[in-house]
């Protein structure tokens, strides 16, 4: 029914077999678990670009988290309200809910995959997948440190007889996988708890989350280290490996990211601002002024505009404006009088005489 999941995760795994198969021996148990090791890594290589975009979505969800709170608390009553305009937000945003799960979405069927194939390679059996039967004759002879790959603690002893592996070389290298995978699952989660942001952390269910991750899923690793394969504890010990050293490049790149843009916003406010004690340029003849702005020949043409026009004054004369040697001339402009018709006696009144 799944074999569209089998086919793909045995080619891989035959693909990887048969570049180490060439370096060990076909039969070396290093072979086989370098195969494994490298499935992962084919998968998570594939799966990159879609975790940055994850890793980007929740950066966006988390800056946007309190306008999501505001919707919850306005629509709590309105199920498909709320859920339409928190719909609506996120597609504002460009956050694709989805897009974060797919990582995870495609490892789970591979995982399923993964534990079917090797749960299929025992003594006897033909053809499995895409190996033949002597592929899986070299898969059941390999061993690790003495134990097979496709033993685990629990398993009953007379399977245990048929892979020839006896327990207490299985519990040898068993326990270091579990207890390792373990430890990198916690690890691996405290980096990504590491990364939220204070008001993610005050919720309620992000919490449970947390908690959920930090200590229950390692510890489900350790537990179901005791009915897993050993192929499927490095698988496990490899995914997290990958996941770690992965969360810790893209979030410093991501963060470099950040930075560069920030520097870049200071840099072009600060170019755009003026400088300490310059006066705003004045607009060019001809030119409009900015809506809103004041220049200082605009403000002092409104104050000029406020103040009323005084009425000019004449001028009294005085006697160096009479005397004719003050400037060397008798007949000089300058030395006219205002109010007064030239070549008329300055003492006669001037106005229009009464009529007898």
């Amino acid at each position: 029914m799944l074999n569209f999941i089998y086919y793909p995760v045995s080619f891989i795994l035959w693909c990887w077999h048969w570049v180490f198969g060439h370096v060990f021996g076909e039969s070396s148990g290093v072979a086989w678990a370098l195969s494994v090791v490298f499935l992962v890594f084919t998968l998570r290589a594939l799966l990159f670009k879609p975790f940055v975009g994850q890793v980007r979505s929740m950066r966006k969800m988390q800056e946007f988290a309190p306008e999501l709170q505001k919707i919850k608390k306005k629509y709590g009553n309105d199920r498909q309200r709320q859920a339409a305009e928190m719909q609506k937000l996120q597609s504002e945003h460009g956050v694709n809910p989805l897009g974060g799960c797919l990582p995870m979405l495609v490892q789970i069927p591979v995982f399923i995959g993964l534990f079917h194939v090797l749960r299929s390679f025992r003594p006897g059996w033909g053809e499995v997948y895409f190996f033949d039967a002597k592929g899986v004759e070299s898969f059941v002879q390999a061993k690790l440190f003495g134990a097979n790959l496709s033993t685990f603690i629990t398993m009953p002893a007379d399977q245990l007889a048929a892979f020839s592996t006896q327990r207490s070389s299985v519990i040898i290298v068993a326990i270091p996988l579990m207890i390792i995978a373990s430890i990198a699952t916690h690890f691996t989660a405290r980096h990504s708890v590491a990364r939220q942001t204070q008001s993610a952390m005050d919720n309620p269910q992000t919490a449970i989350m947390n908690k959920l991750t930090l200590y229950i899923f390692p510890l489900g690793v350790l537990i179901g280290g005791l009915f897993f394969p050993i192929a499927i504890l490095l698988y496990w010990l490899s995914n997290n490996g990958w996941t770690l050293a992965q969360q810790h490049f893209v979030y410093r790149r991501i963060d470099r990211e950040e930075e560069a843009k920030k520097v870049e916003a200071i840099s072009q406010r600060k170019d755009l601002a003026p400088k300490p004690g310059a006066k705003p340029n004045a607009p060019r003849a001809g030119q409009k002024p900015a809506p809103g702005v004041r220049t200082g020949n605009a403000k002092a043409m409104g104050t000029a505009k406020k103040r009323p026009a005084q009425p000019a004054q004449d001028k009294q004369p005085t006697a160096a404006d009479l005397t004719p040697e003050s400037n060397g001339s008798s007949a000089s402009s300058n030395t006219e009088i205002p109010g007064l018709i030239t070549g008329r006696s300055p003492g006669k009144k001037q106005g229009n005489k009464k009529r007898r």
